[in-house]
């Protein structure tokens, strides 16, 4: 039996915030005792975003179960208690891959294979799997792209029939679309959302709820002239006003009574809650913090906000634990190589090098993690970060000249770092790493463990190269500390410093677990140490 159905799509711009919108209703669903689940339509033909430059489409999301999916999983899973998998990013590249596949086999009785029954129906049967296998009340939808865009529609053609089996009450649709402000006209101009719901109507999709994102206030004129136009109701057209932080905006929506109309639409009835503790975060722990701390965050990829975009949720994360807010500095590896931004790097609380791949930057980054290590400032590094930390410490520490990862130079003379066996007959490049959650063992006293507060853990990867372990007693005997572990294959997990305020470097991405109001453990420690530091100082 597949749940109800809300289908979210977005028109006249891109980057309306459909993903947040998605989130946030997973939110208030919840909160009114609902279970949910969310999937991310993408209509790009990639398989998966695994081989995508971070550039053009921002971090990869990793999952439990080892799936590279779009970045709006990861708000999914912060903003609700939904379990996200790799069958909940459907792409076109994955649709077209699986009808292909039939194809050859033969499943389809030597019929022709068109866009229309079989694409749409490849689309349906994947977002049904999801609905039927969750076992949840509500699947949210969200539909990438912009309608009128012809990637996006034979996705809007598989919901809009959908809609049509599913019936009245058990189906519907949220539209996110453009109210622009005209400061020469003073006034907000509805024609775009006009002509955006046109075109989905045109597709035989109406909407009945619209989310008007604007940056000033409705008016009541307004909502009627949209209302009249668009065919919906009055208390349909829902302000989605610009949010200070994304975390406020379940509960603007929750004042515009989203949540109460999204419940009579479906047929649903069930208790009004308040988000109260979700507010008292949000009001308290995030606008007006105690205390405040600076973190450098040094990667290749700063130019790009969405290249990082867990890592900055996280840090935030951390900062509420802590009841600081956190400024983060955004360091570009290159700048350090030339000499630049040493003084912002030096008069940070913290320093976070995130995950990347590439050897672009990479002396910038070991010039940072020496300048944590030497004046004791608090060094987290992950993934990337762990491995740099480890060429670092082989070089500076351990007299390894030579120290580098098979990675940057095939031909190392001291490869600290290097690729798996079973890696090097690998050929092609997606999906094909150390990805999703694996075991690790931890020893006790260290700052791990006293994050963590238990010896096992699981937490997601998405890496091909490793640590040699046969530098480790060299590096033992110099200093580090061996914190973490995978005891079936005997792969280092965490390294620490000894005598260091709090050097903590892990191969796996925690910044894909961490929530605003359950912020990760080591997060929740590097704040907490950058915070000392700079009382220290």
């Amino acid at each position: 039996m597949i749940s109800k159905c809300i289908f979210i799509t977005g028109g006249v711009v891109s980057s309306l915030g459909k993903g947040l919108a998605a989130a946030s209703i997973g939110k208030l669903l919840e909160a009114r005792g609902l279970q949910t689940t969310i999937i991310k339509c993408d209509p790009y033909l990639n398989v998966d975003p695994g081989t995508m430059n971070p550039f053009q489409h921002g971090e990869v999301y990793v999952t439990d179960d080892g799936a590279e999916t779009d970045l709006d999983l990861g708000h999914y899973e912060r903003f609700t208690n939904a379990h996200i998998s790799k069958d909940s990013n459907i792409t076109t590249g994955k649709i077209y891959y699986n009808v292909i596949a039939k194809e050859r086999r033969g499943d389809y009785l030597g019929k022709t294979v068109q866009i229309i029954p079989h694409i749409t129906d490849e689309i349906k049967r994947s977002i049904k799997k999801v609905s039927r296998e969750k076992r949840v009340d509500v699947t949210i939808v969200e539909i990438g792209g912009t309608v009128g865009d012809i990637e996006s529609l034979p996705f809007l053609e598989a919901i809009r029939q959908l809609r049509w089996e599913m019936g009245d009450s058990n189906a519907i649709n949220i539209h996110v679309t453009l109210l622009p402000y005209i400061r020469a006209a003073g006034e907000h101009k509805t024609k775009p959302t006009q002509h955006s719901v046109g075109r989905l109507r045109e597709i035989g999709i109406s909407p009945e709820i619209l989310l008007c994102r604007t940056e000033r206030k409705i008016t009541k004129e307004q909502r009627e002239k949209i209302a009249l136009f668009c065919n919906v109701e009055k208390e349909a057209v829902i302000e989605a006003a610009d949010a200070r932080h994304i975390y406020e905006v379940p509960l603007m929506l929750k004042k515009e009574g989203l949540d109460e109309l999204i419940l009579r639409k479906l047929d649903i009835r069930r208790a009004d809650k308040p988000l109260k503790e979700w507010s008292d975060f949000v009001l308290e722990r995030v606008k007006f913090p105690k205390n405040e701390v600076t973190v450098a965050v040094v990667g290749k990829y700063i130019q790009l906000p969405d290249a990082y975009k867990s890592i900055y949720e996280a840090l935030v994360h951390g900062g509420i634990a802590n009841d600081t807010r956190v400024n983060i500095v955004k360091i570009d590896s290159e700048s350090i190589e030339k000499g630049k931004k040493l003084k912002q790097l030096q008069g940070a609380d913290g320093i976070l090098i995130p995950g990347g791949f590439g050897d672009r930057g990479i002396e910038g980054k070991i010039k940072a993690v020496r300048v944590a290590r030497e004046q004791g400032i608090p060094y987290f590094g992950i993934c990337l970060g762990m491995q740099i930390a480890c060429i670092e410490f082989a070089r500076n520490v351990c007299g390894l000249k030579g120290a580098n990862s098979t990675e940057f130079n095939k031909k190392a003379k001291e490869p600290v770092i290097s690729l798996l066996e079973e890696q090097k007959s690998v050929k092609d490049l997606g999906a094909t790493m150390r990805l999703g959650a694996y075991p690790c063992h931890l020893s006790k006293k260290t700052l791990s463990y006293k994050a963590y507060k238990k010896d096992n853990i699981s937490e997601r990867h998405r890496h091909r190269y490793e640590f040699n372990n046969k530098y480790k007693s060299r590096f033992t005997k110099n200093g580090m500390l061996f914190a973490g572990k995978n005891t079936q294959h005997g792969l280092v997990e965490v390294v620490e410093l000894k005598d260091h305020p709090w050097f903590v470097a892990c191969q796996y991405h925690p910044e894909f677990k961490s929530k605003p109001d359950n912020a990760h453990p080591l997060f929740r420690e590097f704040i907490a140490a950058a915070l000392r530091n700079q009382k220290a100082e």
